[in-house]
């Protein structure tokens, strides 16, 4: 009898605390940081993979003042600058743009670009929309792979 007690008892118990946070159940917050057709030079995307899609993430470190080798992209991707400061440089325009922490970026794709540190170390979260076995990155002119 008691044993049926104790487990009435917590039954009870735990259907409270399951209807209790049910109802204290609100929505998610979203912040959308970047919605993108195009990369940050104005190059529009086109389609780009007819194989299996794969995405990627990658936290990226940039020692200050480094600049990253030329290289080129061939998925689209974004960035988020979790802290410094990132320019990008497209090679061909000369253009550049400079991201600061808490900034999204749409990268390009196909253009030869390169990203520079600002006066602190720069992180970065890269989201690449990529093809199953092939690369993220693609270093130009003999240059060392970017990462």
């Amino acid at each position: 009898m008691k044993f049926r007690l104790f487990f009435a008892a917590i039954a009870a118990c735990l259907s409270f605390s399951l209807a209790e946070a049910e109802s204290s159940t609100t929505k998610a917050h979203a912040d959308h940081l970047l919605n993108a057709t195009h990369s940050w030079n104005g190059v529009a995307y086109t389609p780009y993979t007819t194989s299996q899609p794969e995405l990627s993430m990658i936290r990226l470190t940039i020692p200050a003042h480094t600049a990253l080798p030329w290289h080129m992209h061939p998925f689209p991707n974004a960035g988020y600058v979790l802290q410094g400061s990132l320019t990008i440089q497209d090679r061909e325009s000369g253009k550049s743009r400079t991201f600061h922490q808490g900034e999204a970026f749409a990268e390009s794709v196909s253009d030869v670009h390169r990203g520079v540190a600002g006066d602190e170390p720069t992180v970065l979260l890269l989201t690449y929309a990529g093809a199953e076995g092939k690369p993220t990155s693609i270093p130009v002119d003999k240059q060392n792979p970017e990462y």
